[in-house]
């Protein structure tokens, strides 16, 4: 008998808590001095089986602990989650586990215990090799504090990936060129290096409104990103996203699938999804049976914990009502999340007659995209540009 064909799922773990909010965030996170690891335990079990209750014909690829700082989760939590998802669906013999890490939430025996609970990677928000900048960005963790935590994560996990922000203020392209190369020392396989921008709602976005501090113009900033792409590639680990570096077979599979426009599962607070169901007669979403029959749902959670909670106890779930996406809608989405890859969205996937022709020849004829036998992709220009290139484009 043939094995039955399973879609794949990828799963989000939202773990809401931080030990401080830095500035520049704008994640649903939170302060809090009194969490009952218990009681959330109990909550994303009973939510992964409402989930798991409408999917039951997929094959999770992934999980990712996300947050918020999930570091801070008692590994017995992390554990207990990822068995349940195991009970509950078919689970890939390569799966990707990762929790994201500060550099101040871990020790030896903690990052011990995770790889125990299960977790084969691990994302470390170091942002910065600079104390000064570390401390600007409200960070509570020193430079060597991180690469200690790095140094460690090496040695335990297979795979393993830190952050950096850069274009900070007052940061030269000089400094940026060193730093770069002192973290490569460090890197085994992947890195995600964020320019630092200013989101509204924000302590720094009040702050820069004021004038406290500058961040480098839009040239500048093109500037830091070619010279981090130029580093990056000579390092054998080019960009294969916007942000994100690897080298070959160490891409992020869980972020793949936001790229690539999967299916992903959002539990926790605040959580957001994109799942292929079908429409019963009643009009309510039901796993989908035949290609025919799929429609692609947005999903999201209650942001607030203890609202989350609550939602929990009453009824087993703390969804917001599913809304059902458009083909036009999702064609834009697709196209806003394919073009942030290096290798672009397959031709095979969308049908290129949706797209203004004359628009789309434009952005090939300015060298921003490109157009192969079998893809539509962005140019390094395309890139670096590609918030110009959507608008303009959709």
């Amino acid at each position: 008998m043939a094995e039955p064909s399973y879609i794949p799922l990828a799963i989000y773990i939202h773990w809401p808590f931080c030990k401080a909010k830095c500035p520049y965030c704008d994640f649903n996170s939170h302060v809090s001095n009194a969490i009952d690891h218990g009681a959330w335990l109990a909550a994303y079990l009973k939510e992964i089986d409402y989930v798991a209750a409408q999917l039951k014909d997929r094959r999770v690829t992934s999980i990712f602990f996300g947050g918020g700082t999930p570091s801070l989760m008692e590994p017995v939590t992390v554990a207990g989650i990822i068995d349940h998802i195991q009970k509950r669906w078919q689970i890939s013999n390569d799966i990707e586990i990762t929790l994201e890490a500060n550099p101040t939430s871990i020790e030896a025996q903690k990052f011990q215990d995770f790889k125990k609970a299960g977790i084969n990677r691990v994302s470390i928000g170091v942002q910065s090799l600079r104390d000064d900048d570390l401390k600007f960005l409200g960070r509570e963790h020193s430079a060597a504090e991180a690469i200690k935590a790095v140094t460690l994560a090496n040695t335990i996990f297979d795979r393993v990936s830190f952050d950096l922000i850069y274009a900070r203020p007052e940061q030269t392209i000089e400094a940026w060129k060193e730093e770069l190369n002192e973290a490569l020392r460090y890197a085994t396989g992947h890195l995600s290096l964020y320019q630092l921008t200013i989101e509204p709602g924000t302590p720094f976005y009040a702050q820069h409104a004021r004038g406290d501090f500058r961040i480098p113009e839009s040239d500048q900033g093109g500037e830091f990103y070619e010279v981090t792409q130029d580093i990056l590639t000579a390092a054998n680990m080019p960009a294969y996203e916007i942000s994100n570096h690897a080298k070959i077979g160490q891409e992020s599979q869980h972020n793949m699938a936001y790229w690539q426009y999967g299916d992903y599962a959002g539990i926790g607070p605040g959580a957001h999804g994109r799942i292929t169901l079908k429409r019963s007669h009643t009009g309510k979403p039901e796993a989908a049976q035949s290609k025919q029959e799929y429609r692609k749902f947005g999903t999201r959670t209650h942001r607030a914990p203890d609202i989350y909670l609550q939602k929990i106890a009453q009824q087993g779930h703390a969804y917001h009502p599913y809304e059902e996406i458009s083909e036009s809608e999702q064609f834009i989405e697709q196209m806003m999340m394919g073009l942030r890859l290096k290798q672009g969205v397959s031709l095979n996937d969308f049908d290129i007659t949706q797209l203004d022709q004359k628009k789309l020849q434009n952005l090939i004829k300015e060298r921003l995209l490109e157009q192969t036998e079998t893809h539509l992709r962005p140019t390094l220009s395309g890139m670096q540009r590609l918030n110009g290139v959507l608008t303009y484009l959709l």
